[in-house]
């Protein structure tokens, strides 16, 4: 029987980042094969698997254990991977563990990748489920394991999940990174592209080809990580280049810009190729010394690996005859932590994120990713950014995502029940918070009414960037917490005097037939005894 290690092991090996999730959808379709489990996927290949009830708990409610099959998948730079570099597509995540000793003399165990992201966000936690589900010793109710696809970009997934896809209630969200909190609320998210047709000019004879490089910066999630004070490589790339002179049509010119991995992470590395005047050298080294004379001393604490370089590179036909305005959009376009919640301490209300700039021959596209508590203010963010993207001739804006933001009602049995269950297993009561990361959790809320949710998950350090790290203790005992909390959720449901005589009168009635193999296929999939 394959214990969630062994199962996370097995994750790793299925590339899975945004947007290509079929491979492991198909992984999850043959793991509830093997297990003689039945299972629904959709269009956009989210999975449930459902497992029939510990015989005797069948009368209790069934219980969602939620997850997304997706990660955000970077790599350091410059990472190889067989002599080639790193692909997120194709490449496998390679996970090690070490033994950290702590301060007082006990030993804790830490699993990372090579090179890369790790995916526990939210790959530990499906592991649990799958091994859940693959163990018969386990006492619970009738349980459905969703795996939703595309949560880190977008929550195209969650948002089309149909009304009837789930029977659950009680949801079990296995997607926090807090060992010692239960995550209550979560922000919303509004994602939106905006799009440049490249306008291309040809670069004079004569010109020096030059690549700026910003590099080093810590990264991390833009919901977790937003208020570190850590550096946005494309907005201070950016900023660099405008206010060094370049583009100013004459003495420098830019021909490619990029920067970013991922929508949801913080920008960790940009670059830029310019094409300059000989005559002009000098300023633009010296120019980019000062910069990274400025960005050392301003992220010393916060960032301290970010630099910025200046390196030769090799001629290109064309220069962007638009980049003035892109990087005068970028300069302008509000980021990172924007305002913090009064009522809460150490918790943001709003920020931005500039995730992604991405070159192609013939545009130019930047994503920015808003997150707040506030709906009304989150839409503000969104139209200011928007009227940014027409104010520098932005072609085109695509809206990606609009999640509204989630708080679970104070008074939910689930959520009481999960912090006594914390309480008799770990000996701490966990602490309530909402946090400034985005869950698929206001979708249910909407999809599904009466739904209640806890979300609770292991350590999980620095997600979205390649320092990802999850403490292997604490995920075990996550797992003893949701192993026992499902063992207290298998509670028959209380059945009124009315309701106790028809199944009375039903069960009367089929003992008199002689015939128990009465039975009809549910529209869910389930079976009930005819009557």
């Amino acid at each position: 029987m394959p214990t969630f290690h062994d199962i996370f092991r097995q994750l790793n090996a299925i590339p899975r980042p945004s947007h290509h999730e079929k491979d492991v959808a198909d992984f999850l379709c043959k793991f509830a094969t093997e297990h003689g489990l039945r299972f629904k996927r959709d269009a956009q290949n989210c999975v449930v698997i459902e497992k029939d009830a510990t015989p005797g708990y069948e009368n209790a409610s069934p219980v969602v254990i939620l997850n997304h099959m997706d990660m955000v998948c970077v790599a350091k730079d410059g990472y190889m991977r067989n002599g080639k570099a790193f692909n997120p597509l194709t490449d496998e995540i390679i996970p090690y563990t070490e033994e950290v000793k702590n301060p007082d003399g006990s030993v804790s165990r830490w699993m990372k990748a090579e090179g890369t992201s790790l995916g526990a966000d939210n790959g530990i936690g499906l592991s649990m489920a799958l091994a859940i589900l693959a163990d018969d010793s386990i006492v619970h109710g009738p349980l459905e394991v969703l795996t939703t696809t595309n949560e880190e970009d977008g929550m195209s997934g969650a948002e089309a999940l149909s009304e009837d896809f789930i029977r659950g209630r009680k949801v079990i969200n296995l997607d926090s990174e807090a060992y010692d909190e239960i995550t209550t609320g979560a922000a919303g998210a509004y994602l939106q592209l905006a799009h440049w047709n490249i306008i291309k000019g040809i670069v004079p004879e004569g010109m020096l080809f030059k690549k700026i490089i910003i590099d080093g910066g810590l990264g991390g999630h833009s919901g977790v990580d937003i208020n570190k004070g850590r550096c946005n490589c494309i907005r201070v790339l950016a900023t660099a280049l405008s206010e060094s002179g370049i583009p100013n049509g004459r003495n420098a010119l830019v021909c490619t810009i990029a920067g970013g991995t991922a929508n949801a992470s913080i920008a960790s590395c940009a670059e830029a190729i310019v094409a300059i005047i000989p005559e002009y050298e000098n300023n633009i080294e010296k120019s980019v010394a000062d910069w990274n004379k400025r960005i050392k001393q301003e992220y010393e604490t916060n960032d301290p690996s970010v630099n910025i370089r200046i390196v030769g590179t090799n001629p290109i036909s064309s220069y962007i005859e638009n980049a003035a305005d892109i990087l005068c959009c970028i300069s302008n376009l509000p980021c990172n932590m924007l305002a913090m919640r009064e009522d809460m301490p150490d918790t943001v209300m709003t920020s931005n994120n500039i995730g992604v700039l991405k070159y192609t021959d013939k545009e130019i596209t930047l994503s920015c990713h808003s997150r707040s508590f506030s709906d009304n203010e989150m839409h503000k963010l969104a139209d200011r950014i928007k009227s940014i993207f027409n104010e520098h001739k932005a072609d085109s804006i695509e809206e990606l995502m609009d999640t509204p933001a989630w708080m679970e009602r104070a008074d939910s049995p689930l959520l009481a029940l999960t912090c006594e269950t914390f309480k008799d297993v770990l000996g701490f009561e966990p602490k309530k918070v909402a946090m400034h990361f985005v869950l698929e959790a206001a979708y249910y809320v909407q999809k599904y009414p009466g739904v209640e949710i806890a979300s609770i998950g292991p350590l999980i350090i620095e997600p979205h960037s390649t320092s990802e790290r999850v403490n292997l203790d604490t995920a075990d005992n996550i797992w003893r917490v949701t192993v026992e909390l499902l063992r207290r959720l298998a509670v028959p449901t209380q059945l009124s005097d009315y309701e106790r005589y028809c199944k009375e009168q039903a069960d009367a009635f089929f003992d008199e037939l002689g015939d128990d193999r009465c039975f009809g296929e549910m529209p869910e999939g389930q079976f009930v005894r005819g009557h």
